[in-house]
């Protein structure tokens, strides 16, 4: 028998009063790092929430590490089998990052302090803070925060491990650095990535779920998405008007994608292109 992915939402729905958040979304995610694609609002942190039980949904199923989050005793268990990062984690700013870490592990009822603390020793190790784990919070950079945050996230070696939005506002070092620490954390367990970073998706992830406006628009290998724009970008030296999209590069030809008109040079798509491709209309909407 098949074992059940670790994550499947089935025609989950959410509002907040007049706004629709989730309209109907489904997707399984297995083991491996899952990324979830979209612009601002549409829909990805509700969604990541959902999946942490930090909400509920108001119609539609979840199934999470084979339990239903609905139930109180099945919420519990998965509760204690997943990690979560949020956008914003809430630091306190006058702890040390230890002692952060420390009292999350708290929270997450590992009541014996000595095994407590080897705990929260190993995952400050695993995202390289143990050299500054005796630093302010306040103290430490915006790649180190984030750092901070995934270390308590990966307390209790979750199953699952849930990220929204871990490399905003980083530079392009701590960016690669952040990529790698991901990367070896999907090797054992489910990990769903949310995030608007084209590239995040390219380089880490297996499958991608590209959402827009409460709506799943796509779900499937980076690679099936990319092949959405083969033989629908091309270049040229003015900007045609059977683009969708057209912007001038650093070499100064317009990179297009669209419906190519005849003898157009096309080349080969990238999976930003690919998504381009699939939310452009809505990108210009969004961006007018």
């Amino acid at each position: 028998m098949t074992a059940s992915p670790p994550v499947q939402v089935v025609d989950v729905r959410k509002t907040f009063g007049r706004t629709r958040a989730l309209a109907g979304v489904s997707f399984d995610a297995g083991h491996g790092v899952t990324g979830l694609l979209g612009p601002n609002g549409a829909g990805k942190t509700t969604l990541l929430r959902l999946l942490a039980t930090v909400l509920a949904p108001d119609a539609g199923r979840l199934r999470l590490l084979g339990g239903d989050p609905g139930d109180s005793r099945q919420r519990v268990a998965i509760r204690r089998q997943l990690g979560y990062l949020p956008q914003e984690p809430g630091f306190h700013r006058n702890f040390t990052a230890f002692e952060f870490v420390d009292y999350v592990a708290i929270l997450k009822e590992e009541t014996d302090r000595a095994a407590r603390h080897r705990d929260v020793r190993r995952v400050l190790a695993a995202v390289e803070l143990d050299a500054v784990a005796g630093r302010k919070i306040r103290a430490l950079s915006g790649g180190m925060r984030r750092r901070v945050g995934l270390a308590q996230a990966l307390l209790g070696d979750p199953r699952l491990l849930l990220l929204d939005e871990p490399t905003a506002g980083l530079d392009p070092e701590q960016r690669l650095r952040f990529r790698d620490l991901i990367s070896r954390m999907g090797e054992d367990r489910a990990v769903v990535l949310s995030t608007h970073q084209t590239e995040d998706v390219a380089a880490l992830c297996s499958h991608v779920v590209v959402m827009d406006r409460g709506a799943v628009r796509f779900a499937g290998t980076p690679a099936a998405l990319t092949a959405l724009a083969r033989g629908k970008v091309w270049l040229s030296d003015e900007r045609p008007p059977e683009a969708r999209l057209s912007w001038r590069t650093g070499e100064g030809r317009h990179r297009n994608i669209g419906d190519a008109p005849a003898g157009a040079t096309l080349v080969e798509p990238t999976l930003e292109d690919g998504y381009l491709l699939l939310l452009g209309d809505q990108l210009l909407e969004a961006a007018a």
